[in-house]
């Protein structure tokens, strides 16, 4: 299939799924990392030659607003056709370091979700896991805490198939127990762990600087549905007032950590996050948001194919989809 077909016919299929006005539907895209180069480790992870080719397509196919002004056209009916919003997770440095640099390569705007908590040197439990089963001269590793036997750890491949077992077990345990596994599990791996991958304030106020728009995601990134009501509040509360702090104005997007209704956030954590001033935010349910949809709780989605035609089409067949509403 010749270039032009590969590309014309996803957009041709974007533009009538998403004819603007108030029939718009607004496709928010999701990502967490950008490596700057490939990761044995991790091969299907996004690095800076992927993204690249991504935001080539998005050039192409779509119409990227800044999240904020595509949450206000959303409302007011007012979107362009083949509207999107362009999304990070978390908080990486590399979104500083590599990310930032290719949108501003194709002039394309993003928004970054920060768990505050994990700012200026702080690193998120599941990359404590990751890094310490990498690093790790072991041919075992186990947890005790977490109910898991010694898996191999000797070779790329049982690395890989270890971290398969690992993370999915720790990451729905109750926050103290997650802690003492990831502690026990750095603890045998015998490495010193990295305290760079997460972002500095520095670079949160350069994201912000070069024109992207940056939202919260919690302090320590819990999910939210296993914690008391209060203290599910705090971790919100806490991770904007430590945003508005650092940017100097109000934050006014909030991304639910992992993002799934009802699994990770209840309807209880949508009306915490209204009432505590946010004018929008994120999820990870599948589908596209329509003028109906509820702002709290807006879908997000990215294919994973890596041909330009089954993505766009994949991407196209997304915005047929109803979000779950609250």
């Amino acid at each position: 299939m010749t270039g032009a077909l590969e590309f014309g016919i996803p957009k041709l299929a974007l533009a009538a799924l998403s004819p603007g006005g108030a029939r718009g539907r607004l496709s928010i895209l999701i990502f967490h990392r950008v490596l700057p180069a490939p990761d044995p480790l991790f091969p299907d992870e996004i690095d800076a030659r992927r993204f690249d080719e991504l935001l080539r397509w998005f050039s192409v196919w779509l119409n990227v607003l800044p999240l904020d002004e595509a949450v206000r056209r959303l409302k007011e009916g007012s979107l362009p056709p083949r509207a999107a919003a362009i999304t990070f997770d978390d908080g990486y440095a590399d979104n500083r370091t590599v990310a930032l640099p290719l949108l501003q390569k194709h002039k394309l705007s993003a928004t970054f979700f920060i768990a505050t908590g994990f700012l200026d040197g702080g690193r998120m439990w599941n990359d404590s896991i990751i890094e310490s089963v990498r690093a790790t001269n072991s041919t075992y590793l186990g947890c005790e805490t977490a109910g898991i036997s010694p898996l191999a750890v000797g070779t790329l491949g049982e690395k890989r198939a270890a971290l398969s077992t690992l993370i999915p077990k720790i990451k729905h345990l109750p926050a103290a127990q997650r802690a003492d596994a990831v502690s026990e599990i750095a603890g045998l791996a015998g490495v010193v762990l990295p305290d760079d991958l997460m972002m500095t304030s520095t670079q949160v106020q350069e994201l912000r600087a070069a024109g992207m728009v940056v939202g919260a995601h919690t302090f320590n990134h819990p999910i939210l549905a296993r914690l008391d009501q209060q203290s599910a509040r705090e971790e919100i509360a806490a991770s904007k007032d430590m945003l508005d702090a650092i940017l100097g104005e109000k934050v006014s997007l909030f991304a639910y950590p992992n993002g799934k209704f009802q699994t990770d956030y209840r309807h209880e954590h949508v009306e915490m996050v209204r009432g505590l001033g946010f004018d929008a935010a994120v999820a990870t349910n599948w589908g596209a948001a329509g003028q109906s949809c509820d702002p709290f709780q807006l879908p997000r989605f990215t294919p994973w194919d890596t041909g330009a035609l089954k993505f766009g089409l994949r991407l196209a067949a997304n915005l047929r989809r109803d979000y779950p509403g609250a």
